[in-house]
């Protein structure tokens, strides 16, 4: 016997508005975007962030901001709900939240990183995550400054994914590890 499956209307939902998701609890997680360049990518990582009630997206270097009709295209909304500030470099924003206690991960592929399967985020601490260019990745001096690096295992040809998918795979891995 098959179940039958009525999709939900929005407001059968029950979500946030956009006061209540400022006031709610977030997942102690910052996301910083080092030099990305699609505003498209930065709209959908804030509809992510919305999703997961990230604490803070860090928008860098030449990282759009909003407003911006291309970022509200993916975003649906989500610029306005989800906490952004803008930095000069990646490195100034890292310094910051490293100075505040954070954890600071960059996610690339580079020799000594952890796989994403292997880590596990502790209740209790503060997390931001470095998320790179769409072709040049985190910068060098980034992942410097960083606690250390995580890394998506992948089994295809492609050495990497698009920027917006890697962060909906980070931030549910923290969402999961922390709060689901």
């Amino acid at each position: 016997m098959k179940t039958e499956y009525r999709k939900l209307r929005t407001i059968e939902m029950k979500r946030l508005t956009v006061e209540e998701f400022r006031e709610a609890e977030k997942l102690p997680l910052v996301v910083v975007l080092d030099d990305v360049r699609s505003m498209y990518n930065v709209g959908s990582v804030f509809r992510t962030s919305d999703a997961f009630r990230v604490e803070q997206l860090c928008l860098c270097g030449i990282t759009s901001t909003p407003p911006h009709p291309e970022i509200h295209k993916t975003a649906l909304g989500a610029e306005d709900s989800v906490e952004w500030q803008y930095f000069d470099t990646a490195l100034e924003a890292v310094t910051q939240l490293r100075e505040k206690g954070y954890t600071v991960l960059s996610v690339e592929q580079a020799e000594g990183s952890t796989s994403l399967p292997s880590f596990c985020a502790q209740q209790g601490r503060r997390y931001a995550v470095v998320l790179g260019n769409e072709v040049k990745g985190v910068h060098q001096e980034v992942i410097d400054a960083s606690d250390g690096c995580l890394e998506i295992p992948q089994l295809g040809t492609k050495h990497s994914m698009n920027v917006s998918v890697t962060a909906g795979i980070i931030i549910y891995e923290f969402a999961k590890a922390l709060v689901l």
